[in-house]
């Protein structure tokens, strides 16, 4: 494989503050695209999550690896500014969007993790689906016509989970399996465009947020299987970013769309390494232990 395959091309990851969002913004550029970083967060204006991970950050990663990161500043839930976003896209980049990310979540504090639906507040479900489901298809309207123009493209929809059990929790669940479903359904509407979308899932997320809820750094994070044994399977966000930077490189993706991916699949399918010299494999590992197997 060459050694920047995405040379020329031009991405929007929406969601690239931290987490998978980031990874998969720097590895696209560390693979030669001009990656579009958009999220809400941005120095001295932190999102509601209140967060210290700005899209600046993911930009400036990006140009360390030797790429071209845009950091925008984008609300997907105001129509107008992912409009906007887009408009700018088309004019700087000639027209040209290869690339589209869906990464959008802000779910962290309102999925009630035990509760039933009809317990839970009604507002923060229907907020979760407004934020995790609606602002995907507004990213998707507003980036589906540039590609259809040339031909080419791909949408992907990262979620969490590889088909359509119940995750949990009543909201969580639409959330993410809405996005399987969103890849599937515009995967059906774009193939004869010659524009391919699909769904891809990482496993255990160790995350910036994930690293701070055990208390540990990425340097020591298996203290926390001390606390939680199955984060032993767990790995970084670049292990799925990799994944999909390799996706992406496919001349032959569109003979996967409408796919449900996972990390540990794409790690088989390509070769890829976390960033820690690993290669966990959270599907054999779920089956191994009973749970969530395949």
């Amino acid at each position: 494989m060459k050694e920047r395959p995405l040379e020329g091309k031009v991405a929007v990851v929406a969601g690239a503050t931290r987490g998978a969002g980031r990874a998969i913004a720097v590895e696209l550029g560390a693979a030669g695209a001009t990656v579009y970083c958009t999220g809400r967060s941005t120095r001295g204006n932190p999102s509601d999550l209140n967060r210290p991970e700005t899209i600046e950050e993911t930009a400036e990663r990006i140009e360390v690896r030797g790429g071209k990161g845009i950091a925008v500043r984008v609300d997907y839930t105001v129509e107008e500014e992912v409009a906007a976003l887009f408009r700018r896209v088309k004019e700087e980049q000639g027209g040209r969007l290869d690339i589209l990310v869906n990464d959008v979540w802000g779910g962290e504090k309102l999925t009630a993790w035990g509760t039933p639906f009809w317990e839970s507040s009604l507002a923060d479900g229907l907020l979760m689906q407004r934020r995790a489901v609606h602002t995907h298809m507004i990213a998707s309207y507003y980036a589906a016509p540039l590609m259809v123009e040339r031909k080419s493209g791909l949408i992907l929809e990262i979620t969490d989970g590889f088909d359509y059990r119940y995750r949990g929790n009543l909201y969580y669940s639409l959330a993410k399996i809405s996005a399987i479903h969103l890849a599937e359904s515009m995967a059906a509407e774009l193939k004869p465009h010659g524009v391919a979308a699909v769904s891809v899932t990482p496993g255990f997320l160790r995350s910036e947020e994930m690293l701070d809820h055990f208390g540990v750094t990425e340097q020591n994070w298996k203290e926390a299987v001390k606390l939680e044994p199955h984060f032993i399977m767990s790995e970084t966000p670049a292990f799925v970013a990799r994944g999909i930077a390799a996706l992406a490189a496919d001349p032959n993706v569109l003979q996967r769309t409408g796919g449900i991916f996972s990390s540990w699949g794409l790690s088989d399918d390509y070769g890829i390494i976390d960033a820690d010299g690993n290669r966990p494999h959270w599907g054999r590992y779920a089956e191994e232990q009973g749970f969530y197997a395949k």
